[in-house]
């Protein structure tokens, strides 16, 4: 199936150094430079207000999902093209999910990785077969990327299931391979 949206699970905070912002908004820009539909957790600050604004800048469409708990705690984007509020947050992510084509992941805090595992176990487990991707800025995720070949090493997980994570440093060449990738699953 062509890729025609990208999930993006990112932290509703900045973290601590500017980088992570800017690989944020190259992101978003470069999802709606190639015609793709951002789908995200719909939040307006940190990570996620900046790949939606980024989107949005550029002419994206932009499609958020939020829970109720989240709509009331942080502050939900108010220029998105469609805004899902949800009850849970398994509902979020199926719905989130079932928007997309393919996932990349920013840097982010225990939900962000909660996101990134669970949508990792649903391609173990042949519920998709969509391309999912790691923006590694500043080598963030790269201690994870090591614990996860060390789970490899000990049996634990599958060298073919481990290779369907992607990463790279720079945001544009991660939506490069996930197009790529995303082409290579429709004919296989």
């Amino acid at each position: 199936m062509p890729l025609k949206s990208l999930c993006v699970f990112c932290g509703a905070s900045d973290g601590n150094d500017p980088a992570y912002r800017t690989a944020a908004l190259e992101l978003g820009a470069s999802i709606a430079r190639r015609g793709l539909t951002l789908v995200y957790g719909g939040g307006s600050m940190g990570l996620m207000g900046a790949v939606a604004d980024a989107a949005l800048a550029e002419g994206g469409r932009v499609v958020g999902v939020i829970t109720k708990l989240l709509h009331s705690r942080e502050v939900a984007h108010k220029g998105l093209h469609e805004l899902h509020v949800v009850e849970t947050m398994h509902e979020r992510k199926m719905m989130m999910a079932n928007h997309a084509e393919g996932f990349i992941v920013l840097p982010g805090g225990f939900g962000t990785l909660d996101e990134l595992f669970e949508i990792i176990a649903w391609a173990q487990l042949g519920i998709h077969q969509k391309p999912i991707g790691l923006v590694n800025t500043n080598a963030f995720y790269d201690r994870m990327l090591d614990f996860l070949d060390h789970c490899g090493g000990q049996g634990f997980l599958r060298l073919d299931h481990r290779r369907q994570l992607f990463a790279s440093p720079e945001p544009d060449d991660l939506v490069d391979r996930m197009l790529v990738a995303a082409k290579a699953a429709s004919r296989g």
